[in-house]
C-alpha cells in the first residue's frame, strides 16, 4: 500500500470515529440511542368558540302574489320570555301596515308565523312552547293593529341555532309566510278540536290567592287550541267559576266570581286577548260531585274554561 493511499485512509478514519464520538456525546442529537431528546412542551390552548348572535329580518313574501318586504329591524324578545320587548320599530309598524292592506284585500291569504325557541329556554307561558307563545303575541299585536285574526295562524319551532347577545335578547327569532287557501276551504280538523273543547274543557283547581296556575301538558295544548279556535271561528273564552255549598249561597257567587276573574287575568296575561274572554260565577249551583263528601267538595270548588 502506497503512503499516499495509507494517509487518504487516516483521514478518513478520523472522520469517522469522530463523528461516532460526536453523536455518542450530545445528547441532542439523534444518533444517539442511549440519550433522550428533550423537547419543549407546547401546549396549544384552544379559544373559546363565540356563537354569533343570530339578527332575522322582517321579511315576508308571497310565493303566489306580488307582496314581498324585507328590513332589518323584528320582534325581538328576551331569553325564556314570550312579550315582544319595546319599542317595537317604525320600520316594522310601516310594514305591518302594508301587510294589513294587503290582506284585507285578500281575504283568501293568511299571514303564517313560526316563533322560535330554544331548548335551554324555560318556557313560563300557557302554551305548549316557548315558539308557539312568541307567535302568539306577534298575532296579538298584528290584530291590534286592524289585520283580521282569522287570517293569522301560529306555530313553534324548536330551533337551538338562534342565539341571543350578551344581554339575553333574541332578534327576531320567528319565521314569516304567506299561506293562500281555496275558496269555501273549512278546517274540519280545526272544528272537531273545538267541539272536543266543549266536551272536554279544561277544569282548575287551585286556591284562592294562588300566585299561578300550574298546567298540565295537555291543557297547555287545550288553550293552544283554544287560541285557535277564537281566531278562526270567533268564539268566545268562558271561564266559569264554581264554588261548593259550604257557607252563604250569595257569598259563593262572589267567591265562584273571583276565581273565575283569576283564571281570566292569567289567560290575557298569557297571551289570550281579554277582550275574547267572559268570566262569570255559578257560585254553588252546579256541582259536579256530592257536597256531603270532602272529595265532593273538593271537586266542586273548580274553574272551567270552555269556548261558547
Amino acid at each position: 500500500m502506497s503512503k499516499k493511499t495509507s494517509y487518504l485512509l487516516g483521514i478518513l478514519l478520523t472522520i469517522i470515529i469522530g463523528t461516532l464520538l460526536y453523536c455518542y456525546l450530545c445528547d441532542g442529537c439523534y444518533c444517539n440511542p442511549n440519550k433522550s431528546v428533550e423537547t419543549e412542551d407546547t401546549k396549544i390552548v384552544a379559544e373559546p368558540e363565540v356563537e354569533s348572535v343570530t339578527r332575522n329580518a322582517f321579511a315576508i313574501s308571497d310565493a303566489n302574489g306580488d307582496f314581498d318586504i324585507k328590513i332589518n329591524d323584528n320582534f325581538n324578545f328576551k331569553t325564556s320570555n314570550f312579550s315582544i320587548l319595546e319599542p317595537i320599530s317604525t320600520g316594522v309598524t310601516s310594514e305591518v301596515a302594508k301587510l294589513k292592506d294587503y290582506l284585507i284585500a285578500n281575504p283568501l291569504k293568511d299571514i303564517d308565523i313560526t316563533g322560535y325557541y330554544r331548548s335551554d329556554e324555560t318556557n313560563n307561558s300557557a302554551f305548549p312552547n316557548l315558539g308557539l307563545a312568541r307567535a302568539n303575541s306577534v298575532k296579538n299585536y298584528l290584530v291590534g293593529q286592524g289585520i283580521p285574526a282569522k287570517q293569522v295562524d301560529i306555530h313553534g319551532e324548536l330551533n337551538d341555532e338562534i342565539n341571543p347577545d350578551d344581554a339575553q335578547t333574541f332578534y327576531g327569532p320567528l319565521k314569516f309566510g304567506i299561506v293562500t287557501l281555496e275558496d269555501g276551504a273549512v278546517d274540519d280538523t280545526l272544528q272537531a278540536a273545538c267541539d272536543s273543547i266543549r266536551k272536554n274543557p279544561i277544569i282548575l283547581y287551585f286556591k284562592t290567592g294562588a300566585a299561578q296556575i300550574n298546567l298540565t301538558n295537555e291543557q297547555r295544548q287545550k288553550i293552544a287550541t283554544i287560541s285557535r279556535c277564537v281566531d278562526k271561528f270567533g268564539v268566545k273564552v268562558q271561564v266559569v267559576g264554581h264554588t261548593d255549598n259550604t257557607g252563604n249561597a250569595n257569598q259563593n257567587m262572589t267567591l265562584g266570581q273571583g276565581r273565575a276573574d283569576f283564571a281570566k287575568k292569567y289567560l290575557s296575561g298569557n297571551g289570550i286577548l281579554e277582550s275574547n274572554i267572559e268570566a262569570i260565577s255559578k257560585g254553588q249551583t252546579e256541582p259536579m260531585a256530592d257536597n256531603n263528601t270532602e272529595e265532593g267538595r273538593t271537586k266542586n270548588r273548580r274553574t272551567v274554561i270552555t269556548i261558547n
